[in-house]
């Protein structure tokens, strides 16, 4: 029998939490955090609700891993983000030593591949899932940004 809790499926999870961030006025990041197969974080991008800008949707997902979890390492979990990660968020992805990470859309501009960002040496990324359906979603936000002003 197939497993239905692949990539697709958690990414899908990722994408809600993004579009309660879009409903927000937050840039529609969303993020969660699984271990076997259940989800221990959720969150979406809180900087403007929070005036904070270290309240990325990962930021926010690796505290409440951690929290449920009970310790700061996030071994045997995976983060899916649906926009890649940014150096800083790479940076506490690198000090959790998460097992795995799947993003969704590549940021060419501030994504930690980009910035020359590491991630930890055993930490598997995977890039593309859902890419299009995140895309499509930072492009709505923006639009209706420059709309807006």
């Amino acid at each position: 029998m197939e497993n239905p809790f692949d990539d697709t499926y958690f990414m899908k999870k990722a994408l809600q939490e993004a579009e309660i961030a879009f409903e927000n006025g937050e840039v529609p990041v969303g993020a969660v955090v699984v271990v076997n197969n259940r989800i221990i974080g959720r969150a979406h991008n809180l900087t403007e609700r929070l005036k904070d800008v270290t309240a990325h949707a990962e930021m926010q997902a690796i505290t409440a891993a951690s929290n449920f979890l009970g310790g700061k390492y996030l071994h045997g979990c995976t983060l899916y983000v649906t926009l890649e990660p940014c150096q800083m968020c790479a940076g506490a992805l690198y000090w959790s030593q998460i097992s795995k990470v799947v993003y969704g859309a590549a940021d060419l501009e501030r994504g930690f591949n980009v910035v020359g960002g590491h991630l930890h040496p055993k930490t598997e990324v995977v890039s593309g899932i859902l890419e299009n359906e995140a895309s499509e979603l930072l492009k709505r936000f923006f639009i209706q940004r420059r709309n807006l002003n």
